[in-house]
This record gives C-alpha cells, structure tokens and sequence, in this order.
C-alpha cells in the first residue's frame, strides 16, 4: 500500500489535486470532508458548545468564528477537539481500505500536525499569496479569516522541506493536471 499525502496552504488547490491524482487510482480522504462530517454531529456539536460557552449550536461555525476573531487561541482550543476526531477518522479510512495499492489523503495540516512518517510520498501545493486570496473569496470567504488562518499556518518554505514533490498550482487545470499525472505514473 502506498499511501499519498497531499497538503499545501490555504486555497492552494488542495482538493483539486487531491481529486486529479486519485481518479480512477484509489480512494480519497479528505480531512475538509471529515471536519464538515463533524459538524452534523450532536456529540461534537455539544463538546464544542460546552468548550466554549456557546448556547445557541445551531449557529455554532458563526459563534466560533467570533470567538477566533476575538482570541486565536481559541482556535487551538478547537484543534484540540478536532484533529484526534479527524485521526481517528483517517485512520479507520486506512483500515478499510487497507488492501488497495494507492491510498490518497488530503490534509491541509498535515506538516503542522507533524504527520509525514504516516505518508509513503508527501505533495505539496504551493501558489502565491494573492492568488489564494481570490480563490478563497471565490467560496465566500472573508479577507480578515484568510489573512488570520494563513498567519497560522507555517510558511511554503519551511513545509517544502518536508515534501517529495512541491507543484506550484498558479496557471491552468490543464498545467495543474500534467504536472501531478508525471508524479502519480511513478507510483501507478
């Protein structure tokens, strides 16, 4: 089993990377995918309203993000609830499909959260700063968010180290698909 991590910063192209190299290949988690999951569960929604004080959790996303504004240490308080949630979740993805010969993972923290030894080949998605910008409004994101989360996350340079593969992701989907179906025909 070859397992393929695939990680860069915020609305980098992330999951359409992720999408392109496991087509027709293997499965694909996504660790976007799993968090979404957790948010439709009342077990998870209450932890997080009793973490933080939150009455109403029907408009929990809006009340956390308030908080995070107000102190980004909240959002390490909620990387706490998350990550174990969504480990444990990759983690039973990797035991079911455990005979396959390609397994794809997209996580956007994965050197953050120092998980490199769980991954065979690492690839990163690099693109500039103000092209991520446009792509994260694009889905209705906030300047003021991306700005705080992308300061959170360490710096292209620093990750690269830790990656086999670093595709910059700024032209086309045409020039994006080329440059990731040369790294996937080595490990097909």
């Amino acid at each position: 089993m070859i397992k393929i991590g695939i990680t860069g910063s915020l609305a980098s192209g992330k999951t359409t990377a992720s999408k392109i190299l496991s087509s027709g290949r293997g499965p694909l988690f996504s660790a976007d995918k799993a968090v979404k999951e957790l948010y439709k569960n009342k077990h998870f929604k209450f932890l997080v309203s009793k973490t933080f004080r939150i009455k109403n959790n029907s408009q929990i996303k809006k009340s956390i993000k308030k908080l995070i504004f107000k102190n980004k240490v909240n959002i390490k308080r909620l990387e706490r609830i998350i990550h174990p949630l969504v480990r444990k979740k990759m983690k039973n993805f990797t035991l079911q499909n455990r005979n396959k010969k390609l397994l794809f993972y997209e996580i956007p923290l994965l050197i953050e959260s120092k998980l490199m030894k769980h991954f065979s080949v690492v690839v990163y998605i690099k693109a500039k700063k103000q092209i991520r910008l446009k792509r994260f409004k694009s889905k209705n994101g906030d300047k003021q968010l991306f700005n705080l989360l992308n300061k959170m996350q360490m710096k292209d340079r620093k990750k690269i180290k830790f990656c086999d593969y670093t595709v910059v992701n700024e032209k086309n989907l045409k020039f994006l698909k080329k440059k990731l179906l040369a790294i996937i025909s080595i490990y097909e």
